[in-house]
């Protein structure tokens, strides 16, 4: 069997039989029905997402602000305001996650809750940081007044004038596009090449004269939970990749860009989701069963070597289940039969 990295194809694919595996264990679970799931991706989502943007702080210290409101470290004000802010918005996303998907009226987002995401995301750091040109019509949750520099790749988001009518469009362009997925005319394999547009168009437009990039995955995620699937986080060491894939798309070729959102979302599905709930004996990925016990790869050598009951399916992924875990745990350090 060829090894290496997945191709897009296959990763398309994946993501598919994801969200359908999704579906048999009855839809993704709302916070107040795993918050364990949700805090855990809450944690990490305002990390990276932030640190992507250049906050300082570390994990830890994100999961000791957002939990217990404790400031530890010695960073700097700015930096714990953003956390705190992002953390905020993104409990307002999850908060509309429904489980089965199907979104509340015929809008999956709104003009009104995009600035809404902006306004909780940013509204703690803007009195002490707000950007340097800044006037007080473009504070937290409307839209910005300036004209923004061409950037690095050469794309120009549009004259200020332009920017309600263009976020307009957009949002028209996801509630289509919603309507498009609750009606079923959209196969799972080609989800993540619109998702991927979306995200772009609303970054081409950068709406508001700081924190679009936050506010970009906010919405996405927004968008995300309201169909019913597990947020996407992009990841600090990923954010290279990241911005040449929004370059890329910025050029009208969406794939890249669409491959890392598609990875995101399996990764949150096999790490959190599937896990918490599908029942002991029920075969899930194996990366989603590693702990601090035993890591993935130890579990991939123990199925090789036939000591952990599992299986390899035909898309290359090894499934085992919690149970067959905990078994190989009892018997890990006994000899395997025929062995001296």
């Amino acid at each position: 069997m060829t090894r290496g990295r997945p191709s897009r194809d296959t990763i398309f694919d994946r993501f598919a039989a994801g969200l359908q595996e999704l579906k048999q264990f009855g839809g993704l679970p709302t916070p107040a029905e795993a918050a364990t799931i949700w805090d855990d991706i809450w944690h990490l989502e305002a990390h990276n997402s932030t640190a992507i943007e250049g906050n300082s702080l570390v994990l830890r210290e994100v999961e000791q602000l957002l939990e217990a409101g404790k400031a530890v470290g010695a960073k700097p004000l700015k930096d714990y305001l953003e956390v705190l802010g992002y953390g905020e918005a993104a409990q307002w996303v999850y908060a509309q996650a429904s489980g089965d998907g199907q979104f509340i009226g015929d809008k999956l987002i709104t003009v009104t809750e995009v600035r809404e995401a902006h306004r909780r995301a940013m509204g703690h750091v803007w009195p002490v940081a707000p950007h340097p040109d800044a006037t007080p019509a473009e504070a937290p949750g409307n839209f910005r007044k300036h004209d923004i520099h061409p950037f690095s790749g050469g794309m120009t988001p549009p004259p200020w004038p332009d920017v309600q009518a263009q976020i307009t469009s957009w949002v028209d362009e996801v509630n289509a596009f919603g309507a498009e997925v609750a009606g079923g005319g959209l196969p799972g394999r080609g989800l993540p090449t619109r998702l991927a547009r979306i995200h772009n168009g609303f970054e081409r437009v950068h709406p508001f004269i700081d924190g679009n990039g936050r506010v970009g995955r906010l919405v996405l995620n927004l968008i995300l939970v309201r169909l019913g699937f597990p947020p996407a986080i992009i990841f600090k060491r990923e954010r290279d990749k990241y911005l040449q894939a929004l370059g890329q798309a910025d050029k009208g070729d969406y794939g890249r860009l669409a491959e890392q959102l598609a990875r995101s979302v399996i990764d949150n599905l096999h790490r959190f989701v599937v896990p918490n709930i599908a029942g002991p004996a029920r075969l899930v990925p194996l990366p989603s069963l590693a702990d601090a016990e035993l890591s993935f790869e130890a579990l991939r050598q123990a199925a090789r070597r036939g000591r952990l009951e599992a299986n390899q399916g035909s898309d290359g992924i090894w499934r085992s289940s919690r149970h067959a875990v905990e078994q190989y745990k009892k018997i890990r350090y006994r000899r395997a039969p025929g062995v001296h």
